[in-house]
């Protein structure tokens, strides 16, 4: 499995994270998910997953991700 890191903005609160996670969690191939409200930063373990995928669906779920 591979470990891919995120940088996230935007979040504000543990409401913000658990939509975040909840977000990442629904992309293709993802097993695990941990988010940190501070730094803004989120842990992202699965098979065969695509960054733009995670990038994208934290964007829909209102924030800003880059990869790190």
């Amino acid at each position: 499995m591979e470990g891919i890191e995120l940088n996230i903005d935007g979040m504000s609160c543990e409401h913000c994270v658990a939509r975040t996670e909840k977000a990442l969690a629904a992309v293709t191939g993802v097993k695990e998910v941990e988010v940190r409200l501070e730094p803004g930063s989120a842990t992202v373990t699965g098979e065969h997953v695509s960054v733009q995928d995670l990038i994208d669906a934290v964007d829909q779920a209102g924030f800003t991700a880059t990869a790190s």
